[in-house]
């Protein structure tokens, strides 16, 4: 078994390899944290979070409104 002679860190990697591992680890986080933004921003024009001064009034209208359609 041949030894090779390449220096390492702690986890094992070459300094190419850590870098390598590094820019797909930071490109994987960033589409992670876009897709996680995107999903809140569509539940948060889906149901507001936080209620308007009238409450959640206006969702019961469009429940209402849904039943009447439906019959």
């Amino acid at each position: 078994m041949a030894e090779e002679n390449k220096a390492s860190s702690l986890s094992g990697l070459t300094e190419a390899e850590a870098k390598e591992f590094h820019r797909y680890f930071v490109t994987g986080f960033l589409v992670f944290t876009a897709v996680a933004i995107g999903a809140h921003v569509l539940v948060w024009l889906w149901r507001p979070w936080l209620p308007s001064v009238d409450g959640y009034g206006l969702l019961e209208l469009g429940q209402t409104a849904v039943n009447t359609l439906m019959g």
